[in-house]
């Protein structure tokens, strides 16, 4: 079967579950512990579909709200990127939404899925179903703690990779 090897990166702001959304995906698992990431952390998971398998090289970077020079030598060579916004702190979206613009206007249309995380905090969820259907098809609910769509991201990101 015909393996194809790519870069994806997690990016948003500080504590928004970057790290927890690749440690769910990758190893099934989630942990209390909350470690602020250094720099970048690099994990690596093969998905098989019917016509190829790509693996993952996956770069979760560092929490910041804008791509300076030096954040942006960390995405060199990534193929799609996961921008991640804490459905509890609505500044998160913001910054977000800022960056994806930034990197857009400096990379490109690289492929990218959103994820609107902490869902399983649904009485601290601040960002209406409303302004959730505005953002489009380009963002999901999660849940770094429960699972719930972490997978799914994961996968459809690397079906919009280039074959």
């Amino acid at each position: 079967m015909n393996l194809q090897v790519r870069k994806i990166c997690l990016l948003g702001d500080f504590s928004v579950g970057k790290t927890s959304a690749v440690r769910q995906f990758v190893e099934s698992r989630y942990d209390e512990k909350y470690l602020t990431t250094v720099g970048v952390k690099i994990d690596t998971k093969t998905l098989n579909f019917a016509d190829r398998s790509v693996k993952l090289v996956i770069w979760d970077i560092a929490g910041t709200d804008r791509a300076t020079p030096a954040y942006t030598a960390y995405l060199r060579g990534m193929a799609g990127y996961l921008l991640v916004a804490d459905g509890t702190r609505p500044e998160t979206l913001k910054a977000a939404l800022g960056l994806q613009r930034q990197l857009e206007k400096e990379l490109g249309d690289l492929p990218w899925i959103g994820l609107l995380n902490k869902h399983d905090l649904s009485a601290d969820w601040q960002i209406s179903a409303e302004d959730q259907d505005r953002l489009g098809d380009h963002w999901y609910t999660t849940s770094a703690k429960t699972g719930d769509n972490i997978e799914h991201v994961f996968e459809t990101l690397a079906r919009r990779l280039a074959p």
